[in-house]
């Protein structure tokens, strides 16, 4: 049994679960690491009714916060800017009295239609997934969160097909009890665009 030293909070935001070939197995795949809390944003609140207090202090017990999403239009979907809009509040977490996040790391993990070179400044979306992620990092940076590159798994649409999925849960619950356990070396993973192919160099003690 691994040594839990960190909590991870992971909020899944995912609006259409029946269609989802690559987010809900790595979902799935994320609950049996010990020390991980998942939570289904849509599953929790079908009609946007954010238990507000219940979120706070989700938010309180917990280290390292993970938003898990695919990418739509370049950001996240609905529910979790309505998270971020209700539960990220004043006197919470920003402003003179709003700690509560302060030195919490935070990253995401996300899924991209389009193949990795098609975010950079050549492709055809002109950005890099940390680029596009820029008001994410600017709200971790607001909270007093550290934040961390985010792992990308792109050309979702053909994982499967390319037999990539097995790939992509390993590396994935690498990453996860790397973090519950306090493997990763935070100062050279800040440094990075994403944490795709950099794991080996990033966790410490395999």
């Amino acid at each position: 049994m691994s040594e839990i030293k960190k909590r991870i909070l992971l909020l899944l935001a995912h609006p259409s679960q029946h269609r989802s070939e690559v987010n809900i197995p790595l979902f799935e795949a994320a609950k049996s690491i010990e020390g991980v809390t998942a939570v289904d944003l849509y599953g929790e609140y079908p009609r946007f009714d954010i238990n507000i207090e219940r979120e706070q202090q989700r938010l309180i017990d917990h280290d390292i916060v993970i938003f898990q999403f695919p990418l739509y239009w370049y950001s996240t979907p609905a529910i979790l800017k309505e998270w971020q809009d209700l539960v990220l509040e004043y006197g919470f977490a920003y402003g003179a009295d709003g700690v509560a996040l302060k030195n919490k790391l935070f990253l995401c993990a996300l899924s991209a239609g389009g193949k990795e070179d098609a975010y950079k400044s050549q492709g055809y979306n002109h950005f890099t997934i940390r680029q596009l992620l820029a008001p994410l990092e600017q709200t971790a940076s607001l909270t007093g969160m550290r934040y961390l590159p985010p792992l990308a798994l792109f050309g979702a649409r053909t994982a499967i097909e390319d037999n990539r999925m097995s790939f992509y849960i390993n590396n994935w619950q690498r990453l996860l009890k790397a973090l519950v356990e306090d493997r990763l070396d935070l100062r050279k993973a800040a440094k990075l665009d994403k944490l795709n192919d950099q794991l080996d160099s990033i966790i410490r003690g395999e």
